[in-house]
C-alpha cells in the first residue's frame, strides 16, 4: 500500500507529471485558434453593411437606425482611439458582506466628429474596460462642428452653445478659440473639435 503512490507519480499527493509540461488548462497553446475571427452579422444592418450597400456611418444617423453590433462602428470608424477616464470599486452590501465590482468609464472617439461614451461595471478590471469599449463604438455620436470668431480654415470648434444634463450634473459647452484650462489633457485629444 506504501508504494501505491511512487510507481508512476499517481495517489493522492502527486502533482500529475506525466500528464504534460505544465503549460496551465489547455489555453493558450501553440498553432490554436485565433481570437480573431471573421464577422457574421446577425442585424438587418449588419448585413447591409458587409454587404456594401450602406458606405457612411451619416447613412445610419440620417435614417436614425439602431446600431447593434460594434463591427459596424469598426467598419465605418477604424481611427477610433479610446481612453479610460476613470476605473473605481463600487460595492453592493449582501448578507455574506460585501461584492466589490469595478465601474470602467471610457470616451472615444476619432478627432473627425465622432465620440462616443461607455460605461460599464463587472468584476473584473479588464472586462469592465473591454465592455466600455464596446458600449463606447454602441452610442457613437456625431458631432456638429462650427467656428469661433472667423469661418477661415476648417471648423475648429463648436457652432453654438450647448448644454446636456444628467442626473444633478449639468455640462454647458461654449464656442471658444482656445482649450479651456479646465479640461483634463487625456479629453482634448479624443474630441472632435480641434481647438485653434
Amino acid at each position: 500500500m506504501a508504494d501505491r503512490g511512487t510507481s508512476r507519480g499517481g495517489g493522492f499527493g502527486s502533482r500529475g507529471g506525466d500528464r504534460g509540461r505544465g503549460r496551465g488548462r489547455g489555453r493558450g497553446r501553440r498553432g490554436g485558434k485565433s481570437d480573431e475571427k471573421e464577422w457574421q452579422p446577425v442585424t438587418k444592418l449588419g448585413r447591409l453593411v458587409k454587404a456594401g450597400k450602406i458606405n457612411s456611418m451619416e447613412e445610419i444617423y440620417l435614417h436614425s437606425l439602431p446600431i447593434k453590433e460594434y463591427q459596424i462602428v469598426d467598419n465605418f470608424l477604424p481611427k477610433l482611439k479610446d481612453e479610460v477616464m476613470k476605473i473605481k470599486p463600487v460595492q453592493k452590501q449582501t448578507r455574506a458582506g460585501q461584492r466589490t465590482r469595478f465601474k470602467a468609464i471610457v470616451i472615444i472617439g476619432d478627432s473627425e466628429g465622432h465620440v462616443g461614451l461607455g460605461i460599464k461595471t463587472s468584476k473584473e478590471v479588464a472586462t469592465a474596460i473591454r465592455a466600455a469599449i464596446i458600449i463606447a463604438k454602441l452610442s457613437v455620436i456625431p458631432v456638429r462642428r462650427g467656428f469661433w470668431g472667423s469661418n477661415l480654415g476648417q471648423p475648429h470648434s463648436l457652432p453654438s452653445k450647448q448644454s446636456g444634463k444628467c442626473g444633478s450634473v449639468t455640462v454647458r459647452l461654449i464656442p471658444a478659440p482656445v482649450v479651456p484650462a479646465s479640461l483634463p489633457p487625456r479629453c482634448q485629444a479624443i474630441p472632435p473639435a480641434r481647438w485653434c
